[in-house]
């Protein structure tokens, strides 16, 4: 089906509708397979987006676009950060993949993360101090932005006393899509490609430092891991220690973010995760089911034609996936506008799927877990003070650019899951709240 009453691509991406988009998507998954008139195909089904996730005719290089559907110039094509392996296809992107997922976890080093909870414990419970003295914050500014790019920072090995200015370099860069109406954009560009052009050349010194002199980081493990292939490049070692940065921070933000205001809004089942933290774990997966920080995975194009839910989309064109609406697709979910922690079968969309799932879907299960458990169990009587938020303007990183909130007070600190995965001896224990 080709649409022809307006632009659905504008429709999607208007800011206008980014507090609430689900209604739109309910629309389109009316007809599963739709042809926007200014060009891309957008499914929104369920089943027909996890198809398209294991389909190898679905690419997610750029260059295999057709000329109809060429998309604008991608910040990754100037100067400074080189493109990362999400937009190369199998078997480059499967070799990249490999070795960048080997120090990251399972199986190669499987205790990192389980090793990493007492330090992510320690870390959300020094934000959460810093409310004292205050009866309102903003959640996002405060703590959801601050929380992962610390624990990124902190797990690639740099140096403590430059962390800020990590800081600053994800904040321009993660507030690069996001240019409020009667924003600059020549500006804004400047600030951008300044903030890519340092952060590639701290990169590249900081990486030329763990080759001369190995610690026990993940940027030491990636300059000295190396696969059947051999070893990444340097340009590559670039891209990914940049890809971590940046995308590894900026949906786990949203996750947490996200998470809060929905747990606001349900105040029950706040009630019940300050009193059964057990509830965190499958929490955490209908928060990314109901409300995913990754609303859409756009630009992917079919090496060939491909036949889906009676639409054929020809090679090169450009296909929009929308996971956030397959999320809530009542085909796949009972009642799926509704928020249920205990929801079964959850097999959700919230990280992709197929060779491009999210390799750094643990931690961010984990840095989610942690600070929604901290969050509900220290603040006292928190209320929204603004419903609904203001958005960021980014359709595709979907989440709160504000979540202004006040409280009654603060609990004292002490994390019960701190105490609990501590033995005797000193040594942690694994908890029933790690990631699945």
């Amino acid at each position: 089906m080709t649409q022809t009453q307006g632009s659905l691509v504008r429709q999607i991406t208007d800011h206008a509708h980014r507090a609430d988009p689900y209604p739109i998507y309910a629309e389109l998954r009316k007809t599963p397979v739709v042809h926007d008139e200014e060009g891309p195909y957008i499914v929104s089904t369920y089943w027909e987006i996890h198809g398209l996730l294991h389909d190898p005719r679905l690419s997610s290089d750029a260059r295999n676009l057709g000329p109809q559907a060429a998309p604008e110039p991608a910040e990754e094509d100037e100067p400074g950060l080189p493109p990362s392996f999400l937009g190369l296809d199998p078997p480059e992107h499967d070799r990249l993949r490999r070795l960048a997922t080997a120090p990251f976890g399972p199986p190669h080093t499987p205790r990192r993360l389980h090793e990493m909870r007492g330090e992510l414990t320690r870390i959300v419970g020094e934000l959460i101090d810093g409310f004292a003295g205050r009866d309102r914050i903003d959640l996002v500014d405060h703590f959801s932005y601050p929380f992962p790019v610390t624990v990124i920072c902190r797990l690639l090995g740099v140096p403590r006393e430059d962390e800020p200015r990590f800081h600053a370099w994800a904040d321009a860069l993660a507030a690069s899509p996001d240019p409020g109406p009667e924003a600059d954009a020549a500006e804004r560009r400047r600030i951008v490609r300044r903030a890519r052009t340092e952060l590639a050349t701290y990169l590249s010194e900081l990486i030329e430092e763990r080759r001369r002199a190995p610690g026990d980081d993940m940027l030491s493990a990636l300059v000295g891991g190396e696969g059947p292939e051999g070893r990444m490049s340097r340009v590559e070692l670039l891209s990914t220690a940049a890809l971590l940065l940046v995308a590894g921070h900026e949906t786990t933000v949203n996750l947490i973010t996200n998470g809060m205001l929905t747990l606001l809004r349900n105040p029950d089942v706040l009630a019940r995760l300050r009193e059964d933290p057990h509830l965190v774990v499958p929490l955490v997966e209908e928060l990314l089911r109901f409300d995913p920080p990754v609303q859409m995975l756009p630009r992917r194009t079919p090496l060939s034609e491909i036949d889906i839910a009676g639409v054929t989309i020809p090679r090169g064109a450009s296909v929009w996936l929308l996971l956030a609406s397959g999320n809530r697709d009542p085909q796949r979910f009972p009642d799926p506008d509704r928020f249920d922690p205990q929801r079964r079968d959850n097999q959700h969309l919230g990280f992709g799927g197929g060779v491009h799932s999210c390799f750094g879907a643990p931690l961010a299960r984990l840095e989610a877990q942690i600070a929604l458990t901290e969050l509900a169990r220290r603040l006292d009587g928190p209320r929204l003070l603004e419903d609904p938020p203001t958005y960021r303007r980014n359709a595709v990183l979907r989440g709160p650019r504000h979540l202004p909130l006040a409280f009654e007070g603060l609990r004292p600190s002490g994390s019960a899951i701190g105490s609990r995965n501590r033995s005797p001896n000193g040594s942690r224990n694994r908890s029933p709240n790690g990631p699945r």
